[in-house]
């Protein structure tokens, strides 16, 4: 994972200094020392610090960083968050970069937090989903751990997950389990997306380890997890806000999949601040 991220950084401050910063190069002498605060201006959980840390490091390893709130802990309106030291030339051009890739993982540990906070007291799990800025999945995901959610699969390679399309393709939700289990290895379960009650007994009676409840309404949620009694796991999924996940988790589902924690994310507010 440590080389997935440097890669991730990597290609970030590729794109953004290209063939150099032509404003920094014109102003800042290159051998000038200088020292730079991270502040919070707004409250939210801290996450991805040593991300942070990384791209300033990827730059330039000489450059000095000092933490000062971990990740998983939250930021007051305020705080100094951490300090970095060294060039000023290479903080300035790993700036953007960093505060980048930092505030937007800070921002889906928050958003996770406030939705694993409305279940709390509930057996039901928040996961999030593939649907994620390419190229950062794992920063993403890591974020989702840190707010205190769970991971649903990472890729289309490392879990089964059989989606309307591939039952209507395959010509029904048998069929389709059917064809899976032929190329299935014994160390992965299957997930089946049903959108009612009759494909969920379907799924049901394949077998099936989970079953995934697509934008039913909380009726028919109640229903399954009535019927299903436990013989398979059940996630709720589709039109998952924090205004009704009490409401979804409350039906007994035992996973509850929120797009939203990666897909439109608001990132964190964060300033860098030279101070000498």
């Amino acid at each position: 994972m440590k080389k997935q991220i440097r890669n991730i950084i990597e290609a970030a401050l590729s794109e953004d200094i290209g063939t150099g910063d032509i404003t920094t190069q014109a102003i800042v002498n290159p051998k000038k020392q200088g020292r730079a605060c991270a502040i919070a201006k707004s409250d939210f959980i801290i996450a991805g610090i040593d991300v942070f840390e990384e791209t300033f490091h990827c730059l330039d390893q000489s450059i000095k960083f000092k933490k000062m709130i971990e990740d998983g802990h939250r930021a007051r309106k305020g705080d100094v968050i951490a300090e970095v030291a060294g060039k000023l030339s290479n903080i300035l051009q790993a700036e953007r970069v960093a505060l980048n890739l930092f505030q937007r993982m800070c921002g889906i540990a928050t958003l996770t937090l406030r939705y694993v906070e409305a279940v709390r007291g509930s057996k039901a799990k928040i996961l999030d989903t593939r649907k994620t800025v390419p190229g950062l999945r794992v920063l993403d995901k890591m974020a989702v751990r840190i707010g205190g959610g769970a991971n649903h699969r990472t890729g289309l390679y490392d879990g089964v997950l059989i989606k309307d399309n591939h039952i209507e393709a395959a010509g029904g939700i048998t069929a389709a389990v059917k064809a899976q289990r032929k190329h299935l290895p014994h160390t992965l379960k299957i997930e089946v997306e049903t959108k009612n009650i009759k494909e969920v007994k379907e799924a049901l009676k394949c077998g099936v380890d989970i079953i995934m409840l697509d934008n039913m309404t909380i009726e028919a949620m109640k229903k399954a997890v009535y019927y299903v009694a436990g013989r398979a796991l059940l996630e709720a999924s589709g039109n998952v806000t924090l205004q009704r996940v009490a409401e979804i988790a409350a039906t007994g589902v035992d996973l509850i999949s929120v797009g939203e924690l990666t897909h439109s994310v608001r990132a964190a507010d964060i300033s860098l601040k030279i101070t000498c």
